[in-house]
């Protein structure tokens, strides 16, 4: 059942400004001090927003589209017809005609998801319903190109330099490699149940003997976390605590069994990070997800929710009761890109409490299942890294974090539609553009302490 949507008070032009300005401040090392503001600042922004966060809006007005760094660039609140995008006078100041501090804080904050109604069948925020999906932009961090526009603004108005934050030895930009542990014991499943609906008793035979008498396909931990590391990368890992299904809906096929903490526990010593995969329903209930971090042998910094789970008017209150650092639970499930128009981490705006999160989000910008399942886009072997080259091409053009979620079955010989040889295809591309490869601690540990060097008008 969806929650209802709570009388939340305004969130106000000086709240929107505060939580823009400290994500650009993440984003951007050594900015100069200079005031942003609506009014009397040195950069001075257009206030077009109006009532529409007094209100319970949706969407907003179309965006107006203008070309920014060579690329048409929706700008919501945007500039009138007659003004240009940015304006540099000569007496220090600047004058940027489009609200990008609201249109920046409607994306960034997930202000959409919060105030819609529509859910898909896991109860989750669809694809299908966001501006993202509506104006065409889902795999373009438009958020990015608008703390563009403004970094050009401060380094005029400072006479400064405005870099983006570099990652270890320098590296254009950072991935971040997942694995959610849904399945350790099922692979043998599904040829056995085509053997039987086509009347092949030894073929279901063959499956169901193998079953009993070797390891399965998917109890793979080890192998997955060797492969990464001869990337020169680190592998992160998301245990499902729960192996109950909910409402139908199955969570894990395995329990934490005393060999199994043995296992995790082994991972964690050979370098690997060990995460919590919140089950269905826990991302409602705090109590739950945490209690789930805990039964794990080694300590939880982060969480990503199963199926993708989030619901906007919880799940934000939820983990930050839960104690966790952060959650890279944030993509969607139906295409690849940026589900909040940002490759940057993140901190989300919770709604109900009208304040910034103190979790941090790391998006997640590609998932196996995304590229090939039945209802999703079912991309052909070959038609997969061109399909995600100019998105990575964008995160590299900003600095960002590409997260990427490989599940631990589709590392099996047999998938070979988006299987370990499709995942060595994407590797190989990330580490020719010579990305640091990081874990969700790195990146949490690289980020300034939260707070504002701007003054504000």
């Amino acid at each position: 059942m969806l929650p209802p949507l709570s009388a939340t008070a305004p969130v106000t032009a000086e709240t929107r400004l505060t939580y823009v300005l400290r994500h650009f401040r993440q984003a951007y090392a050594d900015v100069p001090t200079v005031s942003i503001g609506y009014r009397d600042a040195q950069i001075q922004v257009a206030e077009a927003a109006g009532q529409f966060f007094s209100q319970i809006n949706l969407y907003p007005p179309e965006p107006v589209w203008r070309d920014w760094l060579g690329h048409p660039i929706p700008f919501f609140f945007g500039p009138a017809a007659d003004q240009p995008l940015l304006e540099l006078l000569p007496d220090g100041r600047a004058h940027i005609h489009a609200d990008i501090i609201s249109a920046a804080f409607y994306l960034l904050s997930g202000w959409q998801e919060y105030h819609c109604d529509e859910r898909d069948r896991h109860g989750r925020f669809p694809f299908a319903a966001s501006v993202q999906h509506r104006y065409g932009f889902v795999a373009v961090p438009v958020v990015n190109y608008y703390f563009d526009l403004l970094k050009t603004a401060v380094e005029h108005v400072s006479g400064q330099p405005c870099q983006l934050r570099r990652w270890a030895a320098d590296a254009p930009f950072a991935a971040f490699i997942t694995h959610d542990i849904d399945n350790l014991y099922s692979a043998w499943k599904a040829p056995a149940k085509r053997a039987l609906k086509r009347l092949d008793a030894p073929g279901f035979g063959r499956q169901l003997w193998q079953h009993c008498t070797r390891s399965d396909a998917w109890d793979n931990l080890a192998l997955v976390q060797q492969i990464v590391a001869e990337y020169g990368a680190k592998s992160t890992f998301f245990f499902l605590l729960n192996h109950q299904p909910t409402n139908g809906t199955p969570n894990a096929d395995y329990r934490l069994t005393p060999d199994l903490k043995v296992r995790i526990e082994k991972l964690a010593a050979d370098g690997a990070e060990i995460g919590v995969h919140g089950s269905l329903g826990t991302a409602r209930r705090a109590n739950d997800l945490r209690q789930e971090a805990q039964q794990l042998p080694v300590g939880a910094l982060g969480n990503r929710f199963h199926y993708l789970s989030w619901e906007p008017r919880l799940t934000p209150s939820a983990l930050a009761a839960a104690g966790l650092q952060y959650d890279t639970t944030l993509g969607f499930a139906e295409h690849f890109g940026f589900r909040n128009s940002y490759c940057h981490p993140f901190h989300p705006f919770d709604f109900t409490q009208n304040r910034v999160t103190d979790f941090l989000e790391i998006p997640l910008n590609v998932m196996d299942a995304t590229l090939y399942h039945p209802n999703y886009l079912q991309l052909t072997p070959t038609e997969i890294l061109p399909a995600l080259t100019p998105m990575f091409g964008e995160i590299e053009r900003f600095g960002g974090v590409c997260t990427v979620l490989w599940h631990n079955e589709n590392f099996d010989p047999a998938n070979l539609h988006n299987g370990p040889q499709q995942f060595h295809v994407l590797m190989d591309y990330l580490r020719s553009r010579k990305t640091a490869f990081v874990n969700g601690r790195d990146i949490c540990c690289r980020l300034p302490v939260a707070g504002s060097q701007f003054a504000q008008s």
